[in-house]
């Protein structure tokens, strides 16, 4: 494709060079040059792409579009942009023919339950034949064919490259979660999205966005994208202030919940040990719902589930049909089956609405203690950390603190912000930095009944430490410590 097509209908300034020139690749990363690439220059949060173009001339990038002039070798096409992001988001679509107006892209964001409810969006798309793409955080599918994920969210180049990977492989629909950093960081620009889905919005990434309304603002983006449905949680109190505030501006919506003026309701709701089930009222379901994850969350993650498919044109029975024998999500409410004396449950809970929507689900199971191990990222949010401190402090009866990906921290001093937060509930806690060793601790204080909850990194593979990242899975160290110990899995 020539580079003026590329460009075509963007604000840029040619420097030098010719906009006739053939591009084969866009990068943003100069070691990714080959020849006939166009070198995208980003500035990020730790190098300025501008620092390499020489390494990618190197490569045989024939073209650069950059904010900043350089002195580059005459024989370059030289391209200027005010914002070299945006620029990057709108070459990437167009270089690979606007994939996204050839599927059905359903668009999921909130704080919690983005993951759990594109795994059960996807599971209904498969169960009614449709070959279905996701992206997302623990991995990226396309049909059955499973891809390895660097980001919630991939960067422009990448993000649009896959979507024309699923349309070249005949895939006709595809759920995605959009997170806040990938609106900020136009990722996402010039997409079109089928139908968007809020989940909900609780104190979480304010290190990047700065303020809770800032972060409101971002995730409010995508719902302006979208070209059939927006489904919206209107029982959490950004959501219906989102319903409210899209509606007056004339984008369609379909509000779900419990709440009784809610389009799609659940009714009736029974929260078992292994499943949550409850009767579904509007968009042509009217009828009752079983899904084999407990927790109350799990009603709602059902209701944003149903809606996303109802707004794709999926039938109830088939909808019903699939999220019956659905099965769990890597990583959240994950149990550890070779625990019987006592249950062991590894979860993704990173924020503090997570951590007590989980405790609160694994208390309505249990009468006996409920042990949690958990920690805060450093470089994140501190805000969040005396929250957790609290949370876990109230609902555990004994708190095991620990590192969780502490990053350049310290991290005691990250557990001493924990720690503020856990004193003044007066909860049993113990710090030891060690996150091995603060699971062994949990599981051999753990008795006949306990629940053991291992909290913060579910899914995840590696712990960073400094510099330094290693692997680490929480549910590998809960079942290595299982074998150590003589116990062998249960029924």
């Amino acid at each position: 494709m020539k580079l003026e097509e590329i460009v075509q209908n963007q604000t840029f300034k040619l420097l030098q060079g010719t906009l006739s020139c053939e591009i084969g690749s866009i990068v943003y990363d100069s070691r990714q040059a080959r020849p006939g690439s166009l070198f995208v220059c980003i500035k990020g949060f730790q190098t300025d792409g501008h620092l390499y173009v020489h390494q990618a001339v190197e490569l045989g990038a024939v073209a650069v579009l950059l904010e900043e002039e350089l002195a580059l070798p005459g024989h370059l096409t030289v391209v200027q942009s005010p914002d070299t992001r945006k620029a990057l988001s709108a070459s990437a679509s167009i270089f690979n023919g606007m994939p996204s107006q050839h599927l059905d892209l359903v668009g999921v964001t909130g704080t919690n339950g983005k993951t759990t409810v594109t795994y059960l969006v996807k599971e209904i798309l498969n169960h009614a034949g449709k070959k279905t793409g996701l992206i997302g955080t623990i991995t990226n599918w396309i049909g059955d064919r499973q891809i390895q994920t660097i980001r919630t969210t991939p960067e422009s180049v990448d993000f649009q490259r896959l979507l024309k990977q699923m349309v070249d492989e005949q895939v006709t629909a595809c759920v995605m979660e959009v997170s806040s950093h990938s609106l900020a960081l136009e990722r996402v620009n010039h997409t079109e999205f089928h139908t968007g889905v809020f989940t909900n919005l609780t104190e979480d990434h304010l290190d990047f966005h700065a303020s809770m309304e800032a972060y409101y603002q971002e995730k409010k983006r995508l719902f302006t994208m979208t070209k059939h449905n927006n489904l919206l949680n209107i029982d959490d109190e950004y959501g219906r202030r989102m319903a409210e505030e899209l509606r007056s501006e004339g984008y369609p919506i379909i509000t779900y919940g419990m709440s009784d003026d809610s389009d799609l309701q659940a009714m009736d709701s029974i929260l078992a040990l292994n499943c949550v089930s409850f009767y579904a009222k509007g968009l042509e379901i009217d009828r009752k719902v079983t899904l084999p994850i407990p927790g109350k969350f799990s009603v709602y993650n059902a209701l944003a589930a149903i809606g996303a498919a109802r707004s794709l044109g999926i039938d109830p029975d088939t909808i019903c049909e699939a999220l019956k024998v659905v099965n769990g999500v890597p990583g959240r409410l994950e149990q550890i089956s070779e625990y019987t004396d006592f249950g062991v449950v590894v979860d993704y809970a990173h924020t503090p609405d997570a951590l007590e929507n989980v405790l609160k689900t694994i208390r309505q199971f249990t009468e006996n203690r409920i042990i949690t191990v958990f920690g805060c990222g450093g470089d994140r949010d501190k805000n969040k950390r005396p929250l957790m401190g609290k949370i876990s402090g109230e609902l555990s009866d004994i708190s095991i603190l620990t590192s969780d990906n502490p990053r350049s921290e310290d991290p005691m001093e990250i557990l001493s912000m924990i720690e503020m937060g856990i004193r003044e509930t007066k909860g049993t806690y113990q710090l030891i930095e060690n996150r091995k060793d603060a699971i062994k601790e949990a599981l051999l204080l753990a008795k006949r009944g306990d629940v053991v909850l291992i909290a913060g990194k579910g899914h995840e593979t590696t712990q960073t430490i400094g510099h330094v990242t290693t692997h680490f899975d929480d549910r590998e160290v809960a079942r290595l410590l299982a074998r150590e110990a003589g116990i062998h899995e249960g029924c």
